[in-house]
Parts: structure tokens; C-alpha cells; sequence
């Protein structure tokens, strides 16, 4: 007669493996979701750069206006321009000057955000940033531009859970962390895509 081994695990051994998951998924889970997050702010404040950028480049080569401007509807085919329940931004030709994307202006870019990306902007801003054929961005009220973009995720997972990017004298670009940002984005106008 011969005796067959059963093979597999024991009830203590499965137990053994379940607990040892559940304590790498614990410290596993908190670092992905930050992880998730950096990567998130990256890539709008690296977005935001490619449209200034691109902006710059083509109203030097058009010799005319192009504008970035903050949108609630950045996939439609006639975007707007707002500073409420913004979904993106726009880099347009502003061949009628209004500052507005209209019918005879034509749209190089549009950008959406990523859920739960908040958008700020200071003052100088005002949710948009034009540049005239000289290269240079200017406000609204015909002066250089001095301001910053920031985007934010109203989370404790990354602790520095915002990036500005800074448009100073009206040429300089950088994206910066900033150290305080938890405070400013518990205040923001939350981005629908974020509920």
C-alpha cells in the first residue's frame, strides 16, 4: 500500500501569508497614493510650461497676440475662457484681440486636468496670461506679467502638495514647491472633475 501526501498549505500557513499582505499593503497603499499625487501636479505644472512655452514661441513667430487662458470646457470645439469650475486651459491665436476665444481666433492647445487638481492663481493672473509678438507675457491691465499658477490636491499624501509655476518679468519660467501650500488649497474653488 502506498501512502499519498496531501500538498498545499495548512490553515496556519495561509494565515501567516494574509497577515504578512496586509501589513505590506498597509505601508504600501499611503506611499502609492502620494506617489500618484507628485505625479499628478507634475505633469499639470509641466503642462502649463509647454503651453507658456508654446505660446511665446508662436506669437514670436506669428507677430501677433496668443493667449493661455484658464477654461471650464477646454475639449470643446469653442472654449471659453473662465476663472470658475476651470477643467483646464487653452493656448489660442488671439487674431481679433478680445482676449476670448472666438471663431476667428485659432486654438493651438488645450489641456484638461487630472481629477482632483485644483487650480489657484494670484492676482496679476486673472486666469489668463497674454503674450504680445515682443515674447513678453503681459496682464490685462497692459503691464509684464508678475504671477504664478499653482496647482494643488487637497490631500496630506505628498506633505508638499502643490507647484507653482512662476512667470516673473514676463519672460522667466519655473516651477517652484512651495512649502506652505496644504493651507492654500483647502481654500481653493474645487475643480468639478475633483467631486
Amino acid at each position: 500500500m502506498t501512502i499519498s501526501r496531501q500538498r498545499g498549505f495548512t490553515l496556519i500557513e495561509l494565515m501567516v501569508a494574509v497577515t504578512i499582505m496586509g501589513i505590506l499593503l498597509a505601508f504600501a497603499i499611503p506611499n502609492f497614493e502620494s506617489f500618484v499625487n507628485t505625479n499628478r501636479l507634475a505633469s499639470a505644472a509641466n503642462e502649463m510650461i509647454a503651453s507658456i512655452q508654446t505660446a511665446r514661441m508662436e506669437s514670436l513667430r506669428r507677430n501677433n497676440r496668443v493667449v493661455v487662458c484658464l477654461s471650464s470646457s477646454p475639449g470643446s470645439a469653442t472654449p471659453s475662457c473662465d476663472t470658475t469650475g476651470i477643467k483646464g486651459w487653452v493656448t489660442f491665436l488671439d487674431v481679433d484681440k478680445t482676449g476670448t476665444f472666438t471663431a476667428n481666433d485659432k486654438l493651438l492647445m488645450a489641456s484638461t486636468l487630472k481629477d482632483r487638481v485644483v487650480v489657484l492663481t494670484s492676482p496679476s493672473v486673472t486666469g489668463k496670461v497674454i503674450f504680445r509678438s515682443d515674447g513678453f507675457a503681459w496682464t490685462s491691465a497692459d503691464t509684464l506679467l508678475n504671477g504664478t499658477v499653482e496647482f494643488c490636491i487637497a490631500s496630506p499624501r505628498p506633505l508638499l502638495n502643490a507647484r507653482d509655476v512662476n512667470i516673473g518679468a514676463g519672460s522667466r519660467v519655473a516651477v517652484a514647491t512651495p512649502i506652505a501650500a496644504n493651507n492654500n488649497c483647502a481654500t481653493a474653488v474645487a475643480n468639478p472633475a475633483a467631486s
